[in-house]
């Protein structure tokens, strides 16, 4: 997939973007050559990392040196009981992955 032109499958995804007169297909092709470093995977960057993910940003960093804890279930909602003790930032990648395959999720 070049970064220069959305693929068929990116068309489909993010469609509502490209039906937005402030965004189309030039705005989701920036999207997708934009880079993103996210300082600490907690509340806050949880969220902004599933939401720059959906919007289809091409790469996104992540910096945190913390593990799960019990703690931040509540309000980190991509970790989950079976991620206690493991590293923030592997959960994430490996998350958002899952979802968003055609993003690049680097680990810092």
């Amino acid at each position: 997939m070049s970064k220069e032109n959305l693929s068929k499958e990116e068309l489909l995804r993010y469609s509502r973007h490209l039906a937005l007169p402030e965004v189309g297909k030039e705005g989701q092709t920036k999207l997708k050559k934009a880079k993103v470093l996210i300082i600490g995977a907690g509340g806050l960057g949880n969220a902004a990392a599933m939401y720059l993910a959906a919007a289809g940003i091409g790469t996104i960093g992540i910096a945190d040196y913390d593990k799960v804890e019990h703690s931040n279930l509540q309000r980190q909602v991509l970790y989950s009981n079976e991620d206690m003790g493991k590293p923030k930032t592997a959960i994430i990648k490996g998350k958002l992955k899952k979802r968003e395959y055609m993003i690049k999720i680097r680990k810092l």
